[in-house]
């Protein structure tokens, strides 16, 4: 006979399951709900209008990025301006340093104990690298004033201003971490990578509105209309298809059955992503290439010719700013993935478990034949990632596409989409093998108590 204690299978627990994660997707929902709420309260002290006329003087700056990212709220110089881009930039340092310092070295071999003190030094370095770039913000806005009627951007300068700005900033991206990590402990997905989705998508009903009204203008033709719209899609599923693409090194354990002699050979893979190093190398050199612009618009250095001749060789759609960008995601690729990802290590790791690469010897012969495959899988991720950036400045240019679409924030869009919906479907599995592993305990059960 059955238990009558067991849990409740059949109907009543699938309905339980589908009710937790449906209970993990308001939350995620409301968690980002507030997040929107938050980027429209201001830092005191703030002229918005000033504010706002001052970043549309700003494209094709590092700061019209990080608004994107915002979600447009460091155009209001809200609480959340800066986003959760200290504790990336944070974990970016302390990932590379943890493949560089010894003592960290050491961390990551701990286990869990290594993990949290890993993750604590992000923290810190999250709270120091927001406080300082409050303060950079706080001081730079202060000598700030519109084109148009000379208002300034801050209404009282001096240091009241400065520490409620850097005490306001710092206090938000600190709650933006928290809410990031409740987001991935009682949510669905990685909390960080939602909330900088939910930022770039924040901005996109706004661009689509305005591709609209050219249409119904004649700014635009349908037919630019309609090309938009099919770059669009293939370009999504080319990100989808270039993103899951991997190369997978056939595998062989041995494995002892008993005796001296006799074994029973395993055949298994090592996986190798085609893009291995992500969105970060884009990110960077974004960054690195919006720089000039961004110190000559806001470090009072508009009079410096050079300076004003090199930003605007920079921007967005012409010839230098494609090759440069080009060649700094390379780099950045190469780079980032030499960080990361340890072919001598992986060589170990095989020869300790007893694998083979099939007629490759095992150690250093294994690290060069790893790390020959997986300089060639770089080089086409890094193309795959020039193609996708520098798509933005070829539609501006040719179609006059009035919003930056592509480049970062498309791969990030994507990218986490394709984790929420995995997460969603690791979950609907994994529960249905439990209930399988509960059913199948259930009917072993059962026919043990007949016997009793």
């Amino acid at each position: 006979m059955a238990n009558p204690s067991a849990p409740a299978q059949g109907p009543l627990a699938n309905l339980g399951r589908m009710t937790e994660l449906r209970d993990r997707l308001i939350f995620v929902m409301l968690a980002l709900i507030v997040f929107r709420l938050g980027t429209f309260v201001p830092v005191p002290g703030v002229n918005p209008q000033a504010m706002t006329q001052l970043m549309e003087s700003q494209g094709g700056t590092i700061l019209d990025m990080f608004n994107m990212f915002s979600g447009g709220a460091l155009e209001r110089l809200s609480v959340f301006a800066l986003n959760v881009i200290p504790y990336i930039s944070a974990s970016i340092i302390v990932q590379l340093a943890a493949t560089m310092v010894p003592t960290m070295q050491a961390w990551r071999k701990e286990g869990e104990s290594g993990r949290r003190k890993i993750t604590q030094l992000t923290r810190y370095g999250a709270v120091g690298l927001a406080a300082f770039q409050a303060f950079g913000i706080a001081i730079a806005l202060q000598s700030q004033t519109t084109a148009a009627g000379g208002f300034p951007v801050v209404v009282a300068p001096g240091p009241a201003f400065v520490i409620s700005a850097v005490i306001g900033l710092t206090a938000g991206t600190l709650f933006l971490m928290w809410l990031g990590e409740q987001i991935t402990e009682r949510g669905i997905g990685n909390g960080i990578s939602l909330i900088i989705f939910a930022g770039i998508v924040a901005g996109l009903p706004s661009a689509v509105g305005l591709m609209l009204k050219q249409l119904a203008s004649s700014e635009m033709s349908i037919f630019v209309g309609l090309g938009v719209l099919t770059v669009v899609i293939a370009v999504v599923a080319f990100i989808v298809y270039m993103e899951r693409a991997q190369r997978r090194i056939a595998v062989n354990y041995a494995r002892r059955m008993g005796g001296s002699r006799a074994y029973n050979n395993q055949s298994s893979h090592l996986p190798l992503k085609l893009n291995m190093s992500g969105v970060i190398p884009a990110i960077f050199a974004s960054s690195i290439i919006m720089f000039p612009a961004t110190i000559a618009s806001l470090g009072g250095l508009s009079s410096v010719t050079w300076l004003n001749h090199v930003s605007m060789m920079l921007r967005p759609g012409e010839p230098l700013y494609m090759v440069v960008f080009a060649v700094l995601i390379i780099l950045f690729s190469f780079f980032y993935t030499a960080m990361v990802f340890n072919s001598a290590e992986t060589a170990e790791n095989l020869k300790k478990s007893g694998a083979l690469i099939p007629g490759i010897r095992p150690g250093k012969a294994t690290s060069d034949y790893v790390d020959g495959v997986m300089t060639r899988l770089t080089g086409i991720g890094a193309l795959y990632l020039v193609a996708v950036c520098l798509l933005p400045s070829i539609l501006q240019t040719s179609w006059n596409v009035p919003f930056y679409f592509g480049g970062t924030s498309l791969l990030i869009v994507v990218v986490v989409v394709m984790d929420f919906t995995a997460q969603i479907q690791a979950h609907l599995v994994s529960s249905q093998y439990e209930s399988l592993l509960k059913k199948t305990n259930l009917k072993n059960y059962g026919r043990s108590g007949i016997t009793r």
